[in-house]
């Protein structure tokens, strides 16, 4: 059954919530944990599953995601039948390379819909993270004959840690007894059901074309309030629902993705997130990180290709940043090929790639408003 499942990564066109973040990339290629991007998550779920035939719906601003996904030879997904399809937007002078939703999306890629062999569709968002397998959701998919099922968990204060924007669909869930979804709200300011959308769904590639074509045929714009909700009301299509009970970390702010960067150097987070399964990424070779004398580092995560001389506390340093003599870096997420120079203090900073901060400067930000850094900048 695992090779009778296509996969389809929705990207999040860019999102203002996650500022200079996202102003030259995707969401789905933001860096993370030191060497991978957001989406190394969910397209190693869907490889680790046994999904071969996966396409990634881009939107504007994906030459990073381009460049870091290549032709999927890393995920093992470069073989001739199947492998990485990368579905960027058609540009014209009218379309500025977005979308309008998810529906307009899959609208746009029908032909590759059409051309693939498998029965059922996995389809899933980029802009969160969680390593799973989706083999135990596929298997009660097809045991309890649902038209479609919608993966859960319980609300907490961590996963439903939400961006305001619109771009973003925030889901809840009503689920039986029987695990059948009953009722769904979207984006509402007050939730009625404690079961958060993952935003993660499987249904047959067939009925996925037929229910977007209805829907875009009668002006509609949104899969859940527009496809979903009427259908549950009407009991029209089998909705069930799959608790997933694993680490999940949608990333959606600035303070998210500063947690979740700092959440990393708890043991426990790390193992959950790459303990089970294992998480792939673009191959990069690089030396060795050097740590000079006078280097102190505590409960940190450091890249490769690194030169530390200074002092590095609960941060995050990607491959190739070089941190100066008696520079003080605490709480700080540095991105690839950084330099911090000599006697520069740092806490709670997030900087983008290739950004200098010059000797005895000083940046503080708030745990709750860190400051955030462009890339390519010299301060």
């Amino acid at each position: 059954m695992k090779n009778d499942v296509m996969g389809i990564i929705y990207t999040s066109k860019d999102d203002l919530s996650l500022r200079e973040l996202t102003s030259q990339r995707a969401v789905a290629a933001i860096p993370v944990a030191g060497r991978y991007r957001i989406i190394d998550f969910t397209l190693s779920s869907m490889v680790n599953s046994g999904i071969h035939n996966v396409g990634i719906i881009a939107q504007k601003n994906y030459q990073s995601l381009m460049d870091h996904l290549g032709s999927g030879k890393d995920w093992d997904l470069h073989t001739r039948n199947n492998g990485l399809f990368f579905l960027p937007p058609f540009m014209t002078r009218d379309n500025s390379g977005e979308y309008n939703g998810l529906l307009d999306a899959l609208r746009s890629n029908f032909d590759y819909l059409r051309r693939s062999e498998q029965d059922f569709v996995i389809l899933t968002d980029s802009d969160y993270a969680m390593n799973t397998t989706f083999d135990a959701m596929i298997q009660q998919h097809i045991k309890s004959r649902a038209d479609i099922t919608m993966m859960y968990q319980k609300a907490t204060a961590v996963n439903t840690e939400f961006s305001t924007s619109s771009n973003n669909n925030h889901v809840f869930l009503d689920v039986n007894g029987e695990g059948a979804v009953t009722n769904l709200e979207v984006n509402p300011n007050a939730a009625s059901f404690g079961n958060l959308f993952l935003s993660v769904m499987m249904v047959k590639r067939t009925l996925l074309i037929y229910l977007v074509d209805q829907a875009i045929s009668r002006g509609s714009h949104d899969l859940y309030a527009d496809v979903l909700l009427p259908a549950i009301q009407a009991n029209s299509l089998k909705i069930m629902g799959y608790e997933e009970k694993g680490y999940y970390r949608r990333i959606e702010t600035i303070r998210g993705y500063f947690n979740f960067s700092l959440d990393l150097l708890k043991p426990e987070v790390r193992e959950a997130l790459f303990g089970a399964n294992p998480v792939f990424t673009k191959t990069r070779d690089s030396v060795p990180t050097i740590y000079r004398a006078g280097a102190k580092v505590t409960n940190s995560l450091i890249a490769d290709g690194c030169v530390i001389d200074g002092e590095v506390e609960n941060c995050v340093l990607s491959r190739g940043v070089r941190v100066g003599k008696g520079a003080k870096v605490k709480n700080c997420v540095i991105m690839q090929d950084s330099y911090i120079e000599d006697d520069v203090e740092l806490e709670n900073v997030i900087f983008d790639k290739a950004v200098t901060i010059r000797s005895h400067g000083r940046l503080i930000g708030q745990a709750q408003y860190p400051i955030v850094i462009g890339k390519n900048i010299t301060l």
